[in-house]
């Protein structure tokens, strides 16, 4: 009888039956894909490394940047990536600054700090914060709205 009312709870509290994973395996999954996402945007002068960025944002991403402004589309998204980054920088996730908040019956919010490397003289000169919306449909993960913000100048040192 117990077991029918705590599966008749989560029924409840979860209508659409989606699994809903524990926090500890939503920070894993979405440090993860940061990884992923990154790792390719720091070898976008590669065609196949700059496609495999963009496959973890969705068509319609928006993404925000205090001092680029605002595009509404992937495609956007990438002129802009490929002509102000691939080749010139890098980005690093700053250790310990991850944080990742479950949205119910979407995906999750990622939050964090971020800095960038210069390719040519293997300064680290920015800093940023970063928020990102993760969407997960149909098993996959992908990135809907970006928000880097607070851009400044960070320690000379890589």
């Amino acid at each position: 009888m117990l077991a029918t009312l705590v599966a008749a709870h989560a029924i409840a509290s979860n209508p659409g039956g989606v699994e809903i994973p524990s926090a500890e395996s939503l920070q894993t999954t979405i440090a993860a894909m940061d990884s992923a996402v990154f790792n390719a945007f720091n070898r976008c002068s590669d065609p196949e490394q700059l496609e495999r960025h963009a496959s973890y944002f969705a068509a319609d991403v928006e993404f925000y940047h205090d001092m680029g402004g605002v595009t509404w589309t992937r495609d956007a998204m990438l002129a802009s990536t490929k002509k102000h980054v691939c080749g010139n920088f890098g980005r690093e996730l700053i250790p310990d600054t991850l944080q990742v908040h479950p949205i119910k019956d979407f995906g999750a919010i990622s939050q964090g700090t971020h800095r960038f490397c210069q390719f040519a003289s293997g300064k680290c000169e920015g800093l940023a914060d970063f928020t990102m919306i993760w969407r997960h449909k149909d098993g996959a993960w992908q990135v809907t709205r970006v928000l880097s913000y607070g851009h400044r100048a960070a320690g000379g040192g890589p």
